[in-house]
């Protein structure tokens, strides 16, 4: 009977190598599959991965962080409860009694 051929699990940081080794252009993606022993169509995958994710690498590192929506309304609101209880305050140390 024919025995089964087990898929090639590689580890991440062998996809990265040979991904950035295409991202250089100085050898062909052949070359490069053949020289690490994995298909020039998974190099080509590897090296579009790394294409894709570069931008996210310098996210998030300077520049104003990103408001969430849900947490805006309830800063409004603590502002709201507030500056409510500062009139309040201001309006009896002074005495202004309105209706």
């Amino acid at each position: 009977m024919s025995e089964k051929k087990r898929r090639k699990v590689h580890s991440p940081e062998f996809k990265a190598k040979v991904g950035l080794e295409a991202l250089k252009g100085v050898k062909t993606i052949n070359e490069i599959g053949q020289e690490y022993g994995v298909h020039p169509v998974q190099v080509g995958q590897w090296k579009k991965a790394i294409q894709e994710q570069a931008k996210s690498l310098f996210e998030g590192k300077r520049g104003p962080k990103p408001v969430v929506e849900h947490q805006e309304p309830e800063r409004l609101y603590s502002e709201i409860g507030k500056l409510k209880m500062e009139l309040d305050w201001l309006k009896k140390k002074s005495g202004i009694s309105l209706p």
